[in-house]
């Protein structure tokens, strides 16, 4: 593994030698826009191993994505080779429909150290709720960024993630829609706690959710990927491009369904990904 074909992979040609927040926020940045969350290998045949020489292997030579446990795993390594204090920590997301944290740990996250200030660093939530900047670790701060407002919040050593909902501005549509899943316009993503993890601490996760017919990742196939804009998402056939903040308070939103055979040209074109195996969306 080396840093530098790392760097290659995510485009990025700066200096590196200051491991200080300007660094790590461009480096950050680099990589959402350049890898994917997806789990499309669980719709090709193929088994997600949780080590790094597997997930560097997967996303830096074959140029795939990878969901939360390789990404943040994948720059976590990146981030420790550059000198900086980081560590893993553990979320638990949250299930709008059931409208309830999961009970079980299924999220990682890293946190990151600074000159004695502690930033939180997620590269794997992919979607509308990936943050674009390392967030500070500050309870109950509005931290307005491109993609909205995100905001921390701790509660008796358990830390709420939250990110203030914009409305949907759909062109075929004349007036914008609100997600109406959730009441009120706060959207809860995830809780974590500042207790450090160990990668193999996630290993049962990591089988558990290609095995459950129960989780979401299960029933879909999802690819969605940073633009300098907002975002590109293919979730089964369903191809959708955001714009954020288009018109004041509210996103762009442009939806299309897909062929089988568009689905495979569009991971190409817009996610510069090429698959090993046959993808069932």
């Amino acid at each position: 593994m080396n840093i530098q074909e790392y760097f290659t992979r995510i485009s990025y040609k700066e200096s590196h030698k200051d491991a200080d927040l300007q660094t790590l926020t461009v480096i950050f940045q680099h990589h959402i826009q350049a890898i994917p969350f997806e789990n499309l290998s669980m719709h090709c045949g193929e088994t997600i191993e949780l080590d790094l020489q597997s997930t560097y292997n997967k996303i830096v030579r074959k140029k795939r994505g990878g969901w939360c446990l390789e990404s943040n795993h994948l720059l976590f390594w990146a981030l420790q080779e550059l000198g900086y204090d980081v560590c893993i920590l553990g979320g638990n997301s949250y299930k709008p429909a059931e409208r309830a944290y999961t009970a079980e740990v299924n999220h990682i996250l890293l946190k990151v150290v600074i000159k004695g200030n502690s930033y939180i660093v997620d590269a794997g939530f992919g979607g509308a709720y990936q943050a674009w900047q390392p967030l500070m670790l500050i309870s109950g701060k509005d931290q307005p960024q491109i993609p909205g407002i995100f905001r921390l919040t701790e509660d008796n050593g358990t830390w709420y993630f939250e990110k203030v909902k914009r409305k949907h501005y759909i062109p075929e549509q004349s007036v914008p829609v609100t997600d109406t899943a959730e009441l009120g316009n706060i959207r809860k993503i995830y809780t974590f706690t500042l207790e450090p993890r160990h990668i193999n601490d996630f290993q049962e996760l990591n089988t558990y959710l290609q095995v459950s017919p129960e989780n979401i990742l299960q029933k879909k196939s999802i690819c969605s990927l940073q633009t300098t804009e907002g975002l590109f998402a293919l979730v089964g056939w369903t191809f959708t491009e955001v714009k954020y903040n288009y018109k004041e308070d509210a996103d762009l939103v442009q939806i299309t369904t897909l062929t089988d055979e568009e689905v495979e040209k569009t991971l190409k074109d817009k996610f510069s990904i090429v698959l090993e195996n046959k993808l069932v969306p």
